[in-house]
C-alpha cells in the first residue's frame, strides 16, 4: 500500500454548491499507474455531525494524479431533487425545474493509494 490519509473537503457557505474538490499534496511515491480511492468518511466537522457523512447523498471520486505530487478528490451530490417546489412554468424558468441541489459546508474525506 503506498498511502492512506483523510482531508476536509468543503462545498462553501449555505446554500453551498452542487460539486467541489480539493487537492491532496506530499505524496512524492505516488505514480501515474497508482489506484486512488476516496469516500465520505463519518467524522464529524464543525458543519456536520458523523451522522449526517452517513446519510448524505454525496459521491466521491479521485483522480487527476500528478506522479510523485498527489491527485484531486472530486465530490458531487447524486441527489436528483431540484429546489424548484412548485414546477411551475414561466419564461425564467421554461422547464420548471429548480437549481441543481446543493450541499453546503466541511465533510472528511478518507483516502488511498497504491
Amino acid at each position: 500500500m503506498g498511502q492512506q490519509g483523510t482531508t476536509t473537503i468543503n462545498f462553501g457557505t449555505f446554500p453551498g454548491a452542487s460539486d467541489a474538490s480539493v487537492a491532496v499534496t506530499g505524496q512524492s511515491g505516488i505514480l501515474n499507474t497508482s489506484l486512488v480511492e476516496a469516500w465520505i468518511y463519518p467524522v464529524a466537522t464543525s458543519d456536520h455531525s458523523a451522522d449526517e457523512h452517513n446519510v448524505e447523498t454525496i459521491e466521491v471520486r479521485a483522480g487527476n494524479i500528478i506522479a510523485g505530487t498527489g491527485f484531486t478528490i472530486y465530490a458531487f451530490n447524486r441527489n436528483q431533487i431540484s429546489e424548484n417546489p412548485t414546477g411551475i412554468l414561466s419564461f425564467a424558468n421554461p422547464t420548471g425545474q429548480g437549481r441543481s441541489p446543493m450541499i453546503y459546508g466541511a465533510w472528511t474525506i478518507a483516502w488511498v493509494w497504491n
